[in-house]
C-alpha cells in the first residue's frame, strides 16, 4: 500500500506542524513526517485523525500500488488549460458540506436535466436543516424502502414539497421524513 498523507497535505497547502494541529487531539510536526514518509506505523486510528485533519476520507489516505486512480493532470484557467507541474492522484473531498454521509443516486433513464448513465452525490442532511436545500434537487425517504426525488420547493412543518424533475410532473409531498440528501455533485460521463 502506498501512503498518500504527503500529497494530500501539500494538495491543501498545509504543513507538517498545520496537519500536526489540526489533528484531534494535536499531535507534532515530527509525528505526521515519521507516518508520511512509513517510518511511523499507519494504524486505522491515525488514518481517521488524519483524515479528518484534512477533510478527507480516511481510506483516501492509502492506495495500492497496482490499482490506477484518477490523475489530475491540468487546470482550465481564464486563458486556457494549463499543464500542472507533475500529475497527482484526484481526490474527493468530503468538504462538499459537513460530516453527513454521501450517498449516489444512479440515473437509469433520462429525465428532466439528468442523462442515462449520470450520478447524482447526495449529502444527507436532518430535516431541521433543510432549509438550505430550498431549490435544490433532494432525495427524501419515504415509507416501504421507497424514495421522492426533485427540487424542494416547499417546507410546511413535516411537510416537504418537491416538484419531480420532468415536464408536466405533479407536486409530491412526503410527512415528516427522516433526513432529507441534498444534490451536491453531478458525475457524468462523456
Amino acid at each position: 500500500m502506498i501512503n498518500r498523507i504527503r500529497d494530500i497535505r501539500k494538495d491543501k497547502g498545509l504543513t507538517l506542524a498545520e496537519l500536526a494541529e489540526a489533528c484531534d487531539p494535536p499531535t507534532t510536526a515530527q509525528t505526521i513526517g515519521r507516518l508520511e514518509t512509513g517510518m511511523r506505523n499507519l494504524s486505522l486510528k491515525w488514518m481517521e485523525r488524519i483524515g479528518a485533519a484534512l477533510d478527507v476520507d480516511p481510506e483516501m489516505l492509502v492506495r495500492s500500488e497496482t490499482a490506477n486512480h484518477p490523475q489530475l493532470v491540468a487546470r482550465l484557467t481564464g486563458s486556457g488549460p494549463e499543464a500542472l507541474d507533475t500529475p497527482r492522484d484526484a481526490i474527493l473531498s468530503t468538504d462538499l458540506g459537513g460530516e453527513s454521509p454521501l450517498m449516489v443516486l444512479s440515473i437509469d433513464e433520462p429525465v428532466g436535466e439528468y442523462r442515462q448513465g449520470d450520478q447524482l452525490w447526495l449529502r444527507q442532511l436532518a430535516p431541521e436543516d433543510s432549509a438550505r436545500a430550498i431549490n435544490r434537487d433532494v432525495l427524501v425517504p419515504r415509507k416501504a424502502g421507497r424514495f421522492a426525488f426533485g427540487r424542494l420547493i416547499d417546507r410546511r412543518g413535516t411537510l416537504v414539497g418537491l416538484l419531480p424533475p420532468g415536464h408536466g410532473e405533479k407536486q409530491q409531498v412526503v410527512d415528516d421524513p427522516p433526513w432529507i440528501a441534498v444534490a451536491e455533485m453531478l458525475v457524468r460521463r462523456l
